[in-house]
Order: C-alpha cells, then sequence, then structure tokens
C-alpha cells in the first residue's frame, strides 16, 4: 500500500466525488421542487452554494462510516446499525430535509425493534438509497458489478417489495461511481456499467427508463432543449413524487451525458433542473467527480467547500481510499488461495 494515500489517484478521485457531490446537494437546494421557469425567473441561472447539503450528505457520510468499520464489506446490518449509533442525525437540525420513509425507519430500527431485513417493508419510493450510495462505488473502485451487488443488499434498507425498483437506482449510481474511478473510464463506459449492473429482468423498467432519458439528451443537442423536452413530457418522464427513483436516476444520467461528464455541468445543470434538484445534482456531481477527480472542481468551489466543511471530506475520502486498499489486499489473498487449489 502506498505510504501516503493523498498521493494516489483514487484518493483525488474518491475526494472529488465526496465534494462534488455537497456542492451538488447544497446547490441544488434552493431550487428543489420548483419548476425550471420559476427557477430561471427567481434566480436566473443558479452556479453557487451555501451550506454543507441535506439529508443527501448526512445518509452518505453515515454509510461511509459504516464501509470503514466493516473493512468495506458494510451489509444491510451494519449499515442499520449505523443508523442507530447516528440517530441523533436523522432527528437534529436537518430532520425537515429527511423523507418521511427514512425517518420511520430510524423509529423502527431504534425504537420498534425491526429487523432491519424487515425494517422497509411500508416505504414509498424515494431516491434515498441511491443519493447516499456513491461511497460503495469507492470502496469497490474499477469494479461495477461488485459495487452493484454491495448497493442492492444496502437499499434493501430503504427499499424493498413493490419499490425493489429503488434498489436498481443505487446499483446504478453504485457501478456508476466504480466504473469512474477506472483509469481508461469514459462516459459511454460508466452509463454502460450503470445500466449493465442492474438486474436485466427485475430491474427492466429501470434500465428502459435511464435509456430513454439517455437518448433524449443525447438528441435534444443541448440542456436548454433537453430541459424543455423533458418537462413537456412530463407525463412519462415525472412520478407524482418528485424524488422517486425512476424519475431522478434517469435524469441524473441523462444530464451525465449531456454534459460529457464535466463535473461543473452536471452539478449546475443538476441545481438548474428543478424537481428533486438537489439529490439530482449530489449523484450526478458525485459520478463527475469520481471521473474527473477533485482538480476539476473550480478553485473557487474548492475553498468554499473546505470553509463550510473543513477538513472533514478529505478525512472520509483517505478513510475510503484505506478501505478499498485493504479491501483490494484480502481479495487478492483470497484469490491466491482459490488458484492454488485449483492446480
Amino acid at each position: 500500500m502506498v505510504a501516503d494515500l493523498t498521493q494516489t489517484t483514487l484518493y483525488r478521485k474518491a475526494l472529488g466525488c465526496l465534494v462534488a457531490g455537497v456542492i451538488g446537494d447544497a446547490m441544488g437546494t434552493p431550487t428543489e421542487r420548483m419548476h425550471y421557469q420559476d427557477i430561471e425567473k427567481k434566480y436566473g441561472w443558479v452556479a453557487d452554494f451555501t451550506g454543507d447539503g441535506t439529508d443527501d450528505t448526512v445518509m452518505r457520510d453515515i454509510l461511509c462510516a459504516a464501509l470503514v468499520a466493516t473493512g468495506g464489506y458494510a451489509r444491510i446490518d451494519d449499515w442499520a446499525q449505523a443508523w442507530i449509533e447516528n440517530k441523533a442525525r436523522f432527528v437534529g437540525e436537518k430532520r425537515s430535509r429527511f423523507f418521511i420513509s427514512v425517518l420511520h425507519t430510524v423509529e423502527k430500527l431504534t425504537r420498534g425493534g425491526w429487523l432491519p431485513r424487515h425494517a422497509a417493508l411500508g416505504n414509498m419510493a424515494s431516491s434515498s438509497s441511491a443519493m447516499c450510495i456513491a461511497p460503495v462505488g469507492i470502496v469497490n473502485a474499477c469494479n461495477p458489478r461488485q459495487a452493484a451487488l454491495q448497493a442492492y443488499n444496502l437499499a434493501s434498507l430503504i427499499h424493498i417489495h413493490d419499490v425493489s425498483f429503488c434498489q436498481d437506482g443505487a446499483a446504478a449510481v453504485a457501478a456508476a461511481v466504480a466504473e469512474a474511478c477506472r483509469p481508461a473510464a469514459t462516459v459511454d463506459s460508466i452509463l454502460a456499467a450503470a445500466v449493465h449492473q442492474i438486474d436485466p429482468v427485475s430491474g427492466r423498467e429501470m434500465r428502459e427508463r435511464i435509456g430513454e432519458a439517455v437518448d433524449l439528451a443525447a438528441t435534444s443537442g443541448s440542456y436548454p432543449a433537453f430541459r424543455q423536452a423533458v418537462y413537456a413530457q412530463g407525463a412519462h418522464f415525472f412520478r407524482p413524487i418528485t424524488c422517486d427513483s425512476r424519475e431522478t436516476i434517469p435524469l441524473t444520467f441523462a444530464i451525465f451525458r449531456l454534459a460529457g461528464g464535466d463535473v461543473v455541468k452536471c452539478v449546475e445543470y443538476g441545481a438548474n433542473f428543478g424537481r428533486d434538484a438537489d439529490t439530482i445534482a449530489a449523484m450526478v456531481g458525485g459520478i463527475a467527480g469520481a471521473f474527473r477527480g477533485y482538480d476539476a472542481l473550480p478553485a473557487v468551489w474548492r475553498q468554499k467547500a473546505r470553509e463550510v466543511m473543513g477538513s472533514e471530506q478529505e478525512r472520509l475520502a483517505v478513510e475510503l481510499v484505506r478501505t478499498a486498499a485493504a479491501r483490494l489486499e484480502s481479495e487478492t489473498r483470497a484469490q491466491a488461495e482459490t488458484a492454488a487449489v485449483l492446480s
């Protein structure tokens, strides 16, 4: 293992993923649930941010803790335990930012004595698992398949049964981040990895919705044209609940395609789209940040983020990279032992 992990490419990608995700979350907060025309009237073009994010960021950082504590192998029970240990963060000053299903799940785990595998029963559709899943892609860097498999398990803490398509969304984002960490990754390879790792039969709806949105992005030619076209076809692309992952996940990948993976465009396009703007901007920002790396963020964004968040994201990035390295070492040993018994 490299002595100074901050000198590795993976560290710059991990830090880019985390910081761009927080910036997207914060930048999209003022425009959440707005129509894009109302955004234009009130703000013109949103290109700045304040604060340190919402529930998206809080849940993501709790997931980071669970991953680090388990050497990168966190499962549903481990994440549930992290929720119990961090209940104060769910019911603290940002309580109003959490989706009601998440708050209900916290209560089920902490006061109701529910098993983690049962806690999601009755939850509504949302992006609560997908919006915070990016760290799974980091600890599974360059391995989209493993990232998706782990994401499916973790996402079942919030989404199962009739809303299990939300698990598909989480798997797609985790796979995209894992692929984005690969040095030879491209926009096309990231999109392909995300869709390919969704269950082909059970996840057909999510696969098709992503394909339709990405195709529209490719044919629209520009962000304004794409945004206008999506709103014009709102009966198809939108859901009654704006945070439904069948809406946010396809839009996230379409914006990633439209922006060519450029981290600034991804974050700003997400924030200026409206609807569930903070979550879309957080997810697409995290994918683009992992793809382009921390240094692709404008210096003014990096400075402001550090002023707002201190060194917390840097600490998390180091811990996630250390976890990814330790996991790789463990799996390399296991592969060597498998090779030995096959000889």
